[in-house]
């Protein structure tokens, strides 16, 4: 049987890895990458890192506004999947890619597989939840990666068709933690726990010039150095507005692979982050956390105390880093690091009954 995986950047070939392992044994398993968020030499390094093969396919689609991007990845989905006729399509996350390859297949009457269903913010302005909440309502599988996720689900009357399997990004941790290396600090003159490991990327903060301009102003009011691997999306804004001036004192790095990310993470005295990712990440390594963003998909970080929401409006940036707390408990919430292997269980299972 032959089995495509769509994937749109780095936070899906990172579930990816893990689904592909236990996929590539059992099915014919073909790599769609929809070139959403597409840089060629760091995209080597994450196939190469994470041991999964070169795509069968690029969509090279690039950045344009969310409509045009989400039409252009739907009419290249559907173009390969006429051309490919697969028994089955998984898709992962909430990118734009996943709720068009979702849509693609739906047209085509290609069962479809959710990994990471469930999460909700509950905030329709958040890209991202419009994609999840409608993936899931399309998918035949949904494959999630928390307790919580299962529950929402069967609020919603998706729980027949939901499976909990865990979180396959723990999978690619537990793997990949092993590797993380001080050295990786020195190559970047820092020391260890003296610096604050920084992400912004989402549209909520870049693309509010007066809400991003707030978060480089409070960024600036900490008490040690700053490391910024710049996004794209913020290097396009920061230009945009700018806001030069406001990360003059920041130590701005290229993008990092993702070994390299949790090393530097693993090594700061916190994380300030609004990357969904990056915030499970931090609580694998049980280093505090503070999010960027109104509202998170990963209530399970900040019930066990590990990460804590920032509103501009509110408490200074300062103020929460400076009483930051690790709690004493830390909840194995995202399951047993064998979420890809239940995965293709119940892909397994599910087409057998068909």
């Amino acid at each position: 049987m032959k089995v495509i995986s769509v994937v749109g950047g780095r936070p899906n070939l990172i579930k990816l890895s893990a689904v592909h392992t236990q996929v590539s044994g059992k099915f014919n398993h073909l790599i769609l990458h929809t070139g959403q968020h597409y840089d060629l030499s760091l995209s080597q390094k994450f196939f190469k890192e994470l041991k999964i093969p070169n795509p069968n396919k690029n969509l090279n689609v690039g950045s344009d506004t969310q409509a045009r991007q989400t039409g252009r990845i739907l009419t290249g989905c559907e173009k390969y999947f006429i051309e490919q006729k697969p028994d089955f399509v998984i898709v992962y996350g909430d990118m734009n890619s996943t709720l068009a390859a979702a849509l693609a297949a739906l047209k085509l009457h290609i069962p479809i597989a959710h990994v990471e269903a469930g999460i909700r913010c509950f905030d329709k302005k958040v890209p991202e939840e419009v994609n999840r909440v409608v993936t899931d309502q399309v998918s035949d599988l949904l494959l999630t990666p928390t307790i919580n996720a299962q529950m929402l689900l069967k609020k919603e009357n998706l729980g027949d068709k939901a499976f909990f399997c865990g979180d396959v990004t723990y999978d690619v941790f537990l793997k990949v933690v092993k590797k993380i290396k001080e050295s990786h600090l020195t190559k970047k003159n820092l020391a260890k726990n003296q610096y604050y490991f920084v992400t912004i990327h989402r549209a909520e903060n870049t693309d509010d010039k007066k809400r991003f301009e707030r978060i480089l102003k409070e960024l600036q009011k900490l008490d040690l150095p700053i490391v910024l691997p710049l996004h794209p999306r913020t290097k396009k804004m920061i230009d945009k507005y700018n806001l030069k001036t406001l990360i003059k004192n920041i130590k701005i790095i290229e993008p990092v692979t993702y070994t390299q990310s949790l090393s530097l993470q693993n090594y700061s005295r916190a994380i300030i982050t609004d990357s969904g990712g990056i915030q499970k990440e931090s609580y694998f390594l049980k280093k505090p956390c503070i999010t960027l963003r109104d509202s998170t998909e990963w209530p399970e970080t900040v019930t066990s105390g590990y990460n804590q929401l920032f509103f501009p409006d509110k408490k200074p940036l300062a103020y929460l880093v400076n009483n930051l707390k690790l709690p004493k408990r830390h909840p194995q919430s995202f399951g047993n690091g064998q979420a890809g292997q239940k995965i293709v269980q119940a892909i397994t299972k599910f087409l057998k009954t068909r």
